[in-house]
């Protein structure tokens, strides 16, 4: 039986540590707020993030970091992306040597522009990925708390480690692929929440299928552009956690990122937004975070681009459609031609 310690009770980590139990590992869920998880104890429910679904009994609810975490053999951090870095200071001193450390959050650090393994690789280990996985794929908590099927990605540089986390999730209901580009499968799940909001704002600006489906073409693209830029391998977007999660994001009732977009395109702010929700939209940062990536790498990314001045600069979103449908025409596989992915 294997220790595995969930940070986070958010809907993710909430799902993530239902399925370790089922799975008959040891299961701890650390959960930030005595309150809420004194409420998760009483009725094994999280009634704030997943509400009406039962979790298992056999997970250790605990407020105790150091309880969480000591002696387990992973460790799954499923904390906003914007906290990862805060919460890697303070579990790393009660780490046990051998432990795999899972990254579950979809983001890309704001201010230094890192993945999140990266960061976790900082804090954890001087810089050394060699015990960190990825874990990334379309998803949705509110389906996998339910058994409903998924399948998803481990990403490790270390096979062994991300094969210790498939034997330790994987189920009948829950199927997980390994992979050796943790780059590619961190970017796919980070930037899919880009054009997630774009699919939203087209949606709340009352466009259809057809509108939704050319940002979800374009914006793979562009996903891989600056993916190969950072050192991804192509083919990994064609996958789970490139393709599959932009699906899934794009057009799900489930996808925060979705509904925010919607929200931005009925006239709201991303102030508005904010302020209005206790889920964290990482489509946010990340739509910054990338808009300032591709101009330091000079890649082009018209989508991000347009929606970094909808979110950001005030730019009405019916003049930002404007502007990407008025672009000069091009071969839809110029990339390709050209030889390369840097369109200048």
């Amino acid at each position: 039986m294997l220790k595995v310690a969930v940070i986070g009770a958010g809907s993710w980590g909430t799902a993530l540590a239902n399925i370790a139990a089922e799975n008959a590992n040891c299961t701890y869920l650390w959960v930030r707020r005595r309150k809420l998880a004194d409420e998760i104890i009483k009725t094994h429910e999280n009634r704030l993030y997943l509400p009406g679904a039962k979790i298992s009994t056999e997970i250790n609810i605990s407020t105790n970091l150091e309880q969480v975490v000591s002696k387990a053999d992973i460790v799954i951090m499923a904390v906003p992306s914007h906290a990862v870095r805060v919460m890697a200071k303070q579990l790393r001193y009660y780490l046990k040597n051998d432990v795999v450390v899972v990254s579950a959050s979809k983001g890309i650090e704001l201010d230094s522009f890192k993945r999140m393994s990266q960061v976790l690789a900082e804090e954890l280990y001087n810089g050394d990925n060699k015990n960190l996985v990825a874990l990334s794929g379309p998803s949705h908590a509110e389906e996998v708390i339910r058994n409903l099927p998924t399948a998803i990605v481990a990403a490790s540089s270390n096979q062994h480690a991300a094969e210790m986390l498939q034997d330790a999730l994987m189920n009948t209901n829950f199927r997980i692929y390994t992979n050796t580009d943790i780059i590619g499968v961190e970017l796919g799940g980070a930037l899919k929440n880009v054009i997630a909001i774009c699919s939203g704002i087209s949606d709340g600006l009352g466009f259809g299928d057809n509108s939704r489906a050319a940002l979800m073409t374009r914006g793979i693209t562009e996903i891989i552009r600056l993916g190969i830029a950072l050192g991804a391998k192509p083919e990994t977007f064609s996958g789970l956690s490139g393709i599959g999660d932009l699906i899934v994001t794009c057009s799900s009732q489930f996808s925060r990122n979705r509904k925010a977009g919607m929200k931005i395109g009925q006239g709201k702010t991303v102030k508005e937004i904010t302020e209005s929700t206790n889920m964290v939209i990482e489509g946010f940062n990340t739509t910054k975070a990338t808009f300032l990536l591709a101009k330091k790498y000079g890649i082009e990314m018209p989508i991000t681009e347009q929606a970094y001045l909808v979110l950001f600069e005030g730019k009405n979103p019916a003049a930002a459609v404007n502007s990407l449908m008025n672009r000069v025409g091009k071969h839809e596989h110029e990339d390709t031609i050209s030889q390369n992915f840097f369109i200048r």
